[in-house]
């Protein structure tokens, strides 16, 4: 199953048309201890990376498991997601979907704690994230 921004308020026809042509990658399941530079040396491999949007709590504003990858090409961000996508990244196995694209204010977390929502439902501690 894709990623989907859930709070897109685009229609599922214009979101789909977006991935079309997009060159930003989502990428989940990322160790909160993961570093910007570890993530430029693993996407650079698929290609040139523009820029990279490291996922934040929105409270205190540490990692909270997530970024995004913006690449020059939307054929370089097909290809992470065909390559990079189920490798390992810190010791956690990472998954990478194409995104609309990158807007201020998505790099925060959207919990109601202010990391990922899922977060706030776990019952199981992850030590390693």
């Amino acid at each position: 199953m894709a990623y989907r921004d859930r709070q897109s308020k685009l229609s599922q026809e214009e979101y789909d048309e977006k991935l079309r042509t997009s060159s930003t990658v989502y990428v989940g399941n990322m160790s909160f201890y993961t570093t910007e530079e570890q993530v430029y040396e693993l996407f650079s491999m698929c290609g040139d990376v523009k820029r990279v949007i490291m996922g934040l709590h929105r409270a205190s504003k540490t990692p909270c498991g997530f970024c995004f990858v913006e690449f020059y090409t939307h054929e370089e961000a097909v290809n992470c997601t065909r390559y990079v996508s189920g490798t390992k990244l810190d010791q956690r196995i990472i998954r990478t979907d194409l995104d609309t694209g990158f807007a201020e204010g998505r790099q925060y977390g959207r919990s109601k704690s202010g990391g990922q929502v899922r977060d706030d439902y776990r019952m199981d501690f992850d030590e390693d994230r």
